[in-house]
């Protein structure tokens, strides 16, 4: 950003703004904000990104404004007959707070030991998540197609 010639002040303010934003979506109290919801980011919206749910994943990756997922096409609105389940695609079984804050990484370096060739490895890095080499596992998008016709 500052290459582009913002100034780091405004940079920092930013941040911050975003910062204080992002503490009231995280609440399970707020239902629905009606036309809100349109434009911004409101709590319905931030329980989809925190779900497991093959539905929700990779979804609704918004700070303030919800309409950016919209005009990429990361946007999913939460829906009643499909309750947030909150947690990991795949748990972990540890109270670690080592493990926890570094699995991923470990999981990466597994893949990365496993793949045949650095073209591989690259897209290991590069590509979503769930991808495989050898498509011995799924993203979340091709996950979604398996979803039952007009739910997703």
């Amino acid at each position: 950003m500052p290459l582009l010639g913002f100034h780091p002040i405004w940079i920092m303010t930013m941040m911050q703004l975003s910062l204080i934003y992002q503490y009231w979506v995280h609440t399970k109290t707020i239902k629905r904000m009606g036309a809100f919801e349109k434009v911004f980011n409101t709590p319905s919206h931030h329980r989809v990104h925190h779900a497991s749910n093959v539905r929700y994943l990779d979804k609704n990756h918004a700070g303030i404004l919800i309409i950016w997922d919209k005009l990429f096409g990361t946007f999913q609105e939460e829906r009643e007959d499909d309750p947030v389940k909150y947690g990991l695609t795949k748990n972990i079984h540890t109270y670690n707070l080592f493990k926890i804050a570094f699995h991923e990484y470990s999981d990466i370096l597994k893949d990365l030991k496993k793949s045949p060739g650095w073209t591989d490895k690259l897209k290991y890095l590069l590509m979503p998540p769930g991808w495989s080499h050898d498509g011995s596992t799924k993203v979340a998008a091709e996950l979604q197609k398996n979803l039952p016709s007009g739910q997703t």
